[in-house]
């Protein structure tokens, strides 16, 4: 399959999951905010990793993942008969981690620019005149 097949095929994949995790998942350990970052499918079509990113802890994400990995028949399943394909990858989820990494990032740094420097003094009063 051509290159531009296979990023085609990876945006139908991914689409196709979130819908599917949104609307027919009725597992309690999805019930938090689960979102598809990724999908990179193997250019033989044999393995589609699909990259998830879980907002909350890191049980949370944990239960997330196992649920999803239990559900993959399942998800390839729902895929097949959506997707016009010869050949369906497995599903393998793994753990996107990178959206929670860049949000600790964004916190340090408001915390950085919200403390004051150390080098900085505080402003001298204004001098008195003498009267």
């Amino acid at each position: 399959m051509a290159r531009r097949g296979i990023l085609r095929l990876n945006e139908q994949i991914r689409d196709t999951l979130a819908e599917l995790l949104q609307r027919e998942m009725r597992d309690p350990r999805l019930s938090g905010v689960i979102s598809i970052t990724g999908v990179e499918t193997a250019p033989d079509l044999t393995v589609s990793k699909v990259y998830v990113s879980v907002l909350g802890s890191e049980a949370e994400a944990a239960d997330a993942l196992r649920a999803l990995r239990r559900a993959a028949g399942y998800l390839r399943r729902e895929l097949g008969t959506r997707l016009r394909t010869r050949r369906l990858p497995t599903l393998e989820f793994h753990l996107d981690t990178s959206i929670a990494r860049g949000a600790r990032v964004l916190s340090l740094l408001r915390e950085i620019e919200q403390a004051p420097a150390a080098d900085e003094q505080p402003p001298a009063p204004p001098p008195q005149d003498p009267v």
